[in-house]
Order: structure tokens, then C-alpha cells, then sequence
């Protein structure tokens, strides 16, 4: 596995017994108040270990979902988004004995501010060993996590004043916070085990073995722009998929699909003009329409070919690739050839349409001599869903690795490993 750049601290160089470790987790992965996929909890369980191994104090805290209104700045808190579900998950695997502070809340800004005072005598507690750790609420319920001003800078004074490390081991969490970024500022810090293998991993994607065959997809074209452009610069073949792949098509050959926005279809021109020269993107040559969104209506459906598309034609939704673009000899060649394969992508809307990401995870198990490095959050969660199969064989075998966050992984591809923020604010600690 590739070296970590020698700058970065880490966890297993801090002394840590009898010392107060303020972790940064990604446990994002709460729905309606229950778990949907532990995957990411599970990934920290080593560094959980080892801090309580060597006599450390840990701290927990996550974000979970999106809680403020972008427009009025206001926060909303809830069972919906709550840790709740996380604590029980960790105290019934490990018998970890977490416990979480109960600051008062707001109800348009969520914790107004991280009071010592609240947590004090959990910390007491803690310190004496009567619990096994603290967990604070959702990141994203303190009103400086987000907000960029002086209340973020407050936020992480204080949360810097609970302990006496701060370990990052939240891949996924690549935005610059006050719990991921800012902190890092205010305390000697360090990356936990989880980040240090995502970031020896991400070499692979960065610098991969030959051919190179990246699968991307997404809801809104405009969003991966930067890192769809860059990844085209990397690989030797690209498959697209979601709106991603509807805009594309609709900029090549002059179609209009519905819910695809004419500003994504600008967007995807500049891709489309760069391919005529290059020829990366291999088109599955089947797409699956359908005139409604929220349900699978026979009737409503149908398959294209999209050598039948006509200029100016206009079509319902595209909401999966269809599976039989996977019987063509050039589009499973490709799969089966390639040396490392990259997969942020689910192709079609699921529930209902999935059967192109069915074949396409299927395509990937067969193959035998390739890397194959899979993007976290819903890439993952299909793969298991789709294809158990080829998930459960994933795990034993050394040929795959899934990443914690897709997201993270494609704003690396555009700004190198490094270049993630809270990584960077390591460096500097």
C-alpha cells in the first residue's frame, strides 16, 4: 500500500493514556431515526479500541443528515436526525457504556452553544470509568458547525476545551466544518486508522494500474462537474450513469429528456466536445424509460435503443441503463480487461429501477484480475441490496476496497488526497 505523506500526524503516535480524545467519526448513516447501513460505524470500531486500550477518555461526534435551511439559517432538530440510534448500535456491539450530554435546544437554532457546563459531569464520569464514552449530539444541530462566522470559531474553541487530542477519522466528511476542520486548529490532532487507509487507498484511484474504467453517476450534473472532468483526465474509459449520463446524452445528440436541466445539458456539451477527440466514454447503447418517477408501471416503460434517437426528439424519463447494454461485446470487454475499476455510481433510480446496476456490479464480479474500488453511502448500499453475491465475496477478498464516502473520493480525484480540507488542517496541527 502506498506511503501516507510523512507530514500527516496520527493516532497511534499520540500519547494517550489518561488523556481526553475528541474523535470526528462519519457515522452518518441514520434515516428516520434508524440505521440504514452500519458499514461506516463498523469502520471505526479499531480506533474505538485502541484509544480505550491505551488508557485514553474517547469522545464521539458525527453529523447526521442535513439540518439547516440554507435560506434562513435555521436548524431543525429531531428524533429523525438524532445520535440516539448510533449510541444503541455501539453499546449493544461493544458494551462501550456511551452516554450523551442533553444540551437545551432552540427550536429555530438548534444548540446554540456547546455549554462545558452540561458536559462536566459526563466527563467526570467518563474519567473515572464509570461510562465508556461520550457521544455528542449531531454536529449539525450546533448552530456553529455550518454557519462560517464567529459562532463556528466559538464552536470549536469549546469543543476544543472538552479533551486534550482531537483524532479525525471521518473520511466521508470532507467538507471544512467546525467538527472537522476548525477544531483541528485548536488541539494536537491527528488522523485515526479509518482515514489513514481511505487516503493509502485513494492512491489507487489517483495512480492506477492500466486500463483504468471509472463508472460515475449522480442526481444533478452541475455538482460533478469538477470532479467528472478531472476523472475524465485520468482514466482510459468512463461509463456514465443517473442525470449525469441523461445529460450527456441529451447534449450529444440533441434530445430533450424530462427533469434534466438545460443548464446541466450546457454543462455536458463541454464533456461531449472533449470526447469526439478522445473517445473515453463508452455509452451503454440501452436506456430504460418511463413516464412517471415514483413507481414501475409496465405499461409506462420502455426500453431504447439509443441509436434510434432523432435530433429534437423528446422523451420521458431515463431512469436506469437498460441490461442488455452489458451483452455487447465492447462494453463487457472493457469490464473485463480493465486492470482498476472505480464505482460511484448507481445507475438507475432506485427502488424501482435498478436492474442496470444489477448487471453492472455482476459485470464487475467477473471480473478477476482487476482492483475494483467501490464509492461508499448508496454505491455500497446497492451493491449489498443488488448483488449479495458479489458484496459478500468483496469482503474476503483483498482485490476490493469500499471507500466510506463516495463524495470525499471524487472531491480528491479533483484536488488530490491532500487537498481535502480537514486532511490539510492535520497537516498544519
Amino acid at each position: 500500500m502506498p506511503a501516507l505523506d510523512p507530514r500527516l500526524p496520527l493516532a497511534q503516535d499520540l500519547e494517550l493514556n489518561g488523556k481526553v480524545v475528541l474523535v470526528r467519526v462519519d457515522h452518518n448513516v441514520v434515516e428516520k431515526g434508524a440505521i440504514k447501513d452500519a458499514f461506516r460505524i463498523d469502520s471505526t470500531y479499531g480506533l474505538i479500541h485502541y484509544i480505550a486500550s491505551k488508557g485514553g477518555f474517547p469522545i464521539l461526534m458525527t453529523h447526521v443528515g442535513r439540518t439547516r435551511d440554507s435560506q434562513t439559517g435555521h436548524i431543525k432538530t429531531g428524533t429523525g436526525t438524532a445520535v440516539d440510534a448510533i449510541i444503541d448500535y455501539l453499546n449493544r456491539k461493544l458494551a462501550a457504556g456511551f452516554l450523551a450530554p442533553n444540551f437545551p435546544i432552540h427550536p429555530d437554532f438548534g444548540i446554540e452553544k456547546l455549554d462545558y457546563q452540561v458536559v462536566k459531569p459526563l466527563l467526570a464520569r467518563l474519567k473515572k470509568r464509570e461510562i465508556g464514552g461520550i457521544y455528542l449530539p449531531n454536529t449539525r444541530w450546533f448552530a456553529g458547525e455550518e454557519s462560517k462566522d464567529d459562532r463556528t470559531k466559538e464552536l470549536a474553541e469549546d469543543l476544543a476545551k472538552l479533551a486534550d487530542y482531537y483524532i479525525n477519522d471521518a473520511f466521508g466528511s470532507w467538507q471544512p466544518h467546525a467538527s472537522t476542520y476548525d477544531v483541528a486548529k485548536k488541539l494536537p490532532s491527528a488522523a485515526g486508522f479509518l482515514l489513514q487507509k481511505e487516503l493509502s487507498h485513494l492512491d489507487l484511484v489517483l495512480s492506477p494500474e492500466r486500463p483504468f474504467l471509472a463508472v460515475v453517476a449522480g442526481s444533478k450534473y452541475d455538482t460533478k462537474i469538477g470532479p467528472l472532468n478531472k476523472i475524465y483526465e485520468q482514466v482510459d474509459h468512463l461509463i456514465l450513469g443517473g442525470v449525469i449520463y441523461n445529460a450527456y446524452l441529451a447534449a450529444k445528440y440533441g434530445i430533450k429528456v424530462a427533469g434534466v436541466a438545460e443548464s446541466d445539458v450546457e454543462l455536458a456539451k463541454g464533456l461531449v466536445e472533449r470526447d469526439k477527440k478522445l473517445g473515453k466514454i463508452i455509452e451503454p447503447e440501452f436506456v430504460v424509460e418511463s413516464e412517471i418517477l415514483d413507481s414501475f408501471n409496465p405499461a409506462k416503460v420502455k426500453t431504447i435503443n439509443i441509436a434510434d434517437f432523432r435530433p429534437g426528439q423528446s422523451y420521458h424519463y431515463f431512469l436506469d441503463v437498460g441490461q442488455e447494454s452489458f451483452n455487447r461485446p465492447k462494453l463487457s470487454e472493457i469490464i473485463q480487461s480493465a486492470k482498476t475499476i472505480f464505482v460511484n455510481a448507481v445507475l438507475g433510480l432506485t427502488p424501482h429501477f435498478s436492474a442496470g446496476s444489477a448487471r453492472l456490479y455482476h459485470e464487475i464480479g467477473a471480473n478477476k484480475k482487476g482492483r475494483k474500488l467501490f464509492g461508499g453511502g448508496d454505491t455500497l448500499t446497492e451493491l449489498k441490496n443488488l448483488a449479495p453475491g458479489v458484496y459478500l465475496d468483496a469482503l474476503d477478498d483483498p482485490a476490493y476496497y469500499f471507500f466510506t464516502g463516495g463524495g470525499a473520493v471524487l472531491t480528491a480525484i479533483e484536488n488530490g488526497a491532500y487537498g481535502l480540507k480537514p486532511v490539510a488542517a492535520l497537516l498544519k496541527s
